[in-house]
């Protein structure tokens, strides 16, 4: 059966989250629904990553198996098309080998946070920021951030229901910067790794968001690292300021489709 790389844009906030739901709208569902209108029968798509309920996608991959051969582009022209009104779409389609992987294939996952400081509500980037009222200090965000690069045991910032087999991941990049647009003051978090912890990403930005607003100093980041200890870690941040902003593999399966 013919195997297809997806790229994947959607937002979150009318999904239950990536993952295919009983009762519920997921991105999967609504992906393996459109493939039904093109090849009657069940599919079953797997991808880089499950993102929770809210959390948004820039650059998400999945892989489906088909029937017939299709061309990428009319492949990707169809499913947009039966995907309609839902606010998913597939930027980009590619043959992949048979044994190509959506998640086991991937070398690193890439995430982007948005956080809006401004006192006024949001209205354009209403559900696709997480906004506070005050400014930040982002140099002292910075310097806490260098407490969490690299190998560590992150049990402080992962869920309680985190189903990994190890707490210890490497985080290969954790970047804050501040931009000034028509909107506000943005705060833009970057992260690169191979792998994250369920809720990783978020407790990170809620943890550095105390240390920007001056109720925590950068060494507490550390200290509460150093507990393991969920109890130790700050608030959770939103999940709708966070975007799966791409997945990187040994060669880019949508190389040619740039």
């Amino acid at each position: 059966m013919p195997r297809y790389a997806l790229k994947v844009e959607y937002h979150g906030a009318p999904f239950a989250g990536w993952q295919r739901q009983k009762d519920q709208p997921s991105v999967q569902g609504a992906i393996e629904a459109a493939l039904s209108a093109l090849e009657p029968g069940a599919h079953t798509i797997a991808a880089a990553g499950r993102t929770d309920a809210g959390v948004h996608a820039l650059g998400q991959v999945a892989h489906c198996d088909l029937r017939r051969d299709w061309d990428p582009f009319r492949l990707s022209e169809a499913l947009n098309y039966h995907l309609k009104p839902a606010p998913v779409a597939i930027t980009a389609c590619a043959p992949v080998a048979e044994d190509w992987h959506a998640r086991f294939s991937a070398l690193e996952r890439r995430y982007l946070f948005r956080l809006l400081t401004r006192r006024a509500p949001a209205t354009h980037d209403a559900g696709l920021v997480w906004q506070i009222p005050h400014r930040l200090d982002t140099d002292a965000m910075q310097t806490a951030c260098r407490h969490l690069v690299g190998r560590h045991d992150f049990t402080t910032f992962r869920s309680s229901i985190c189903q990994a087999a190890s707490p210890v991941k490497t985080l290969d990049e954790l970047t804050i910067t501040e931009h000034e647009g028509v909107s506000g003051w943005e705060v833009r978090f970057f992260l690169r790794a191979r792998s994250f912890l369920h809720n990783q990403v978020r407790s990170f930005v809620g943890t550095l968001e105390r240390v920007g607003a001056g109720r925590w100093s950068p060494d507490d980041v550390k200290a509460a690292l150093d507990a393991r200890n969920r109890a130790a870690c700050g608030p959770v941040s939103p999940p709708h300021g966070l975007y799966l902003a791409g997945v990187e593999y040994p060669e880019d399966p949508f190389a040619d489709q740039d």
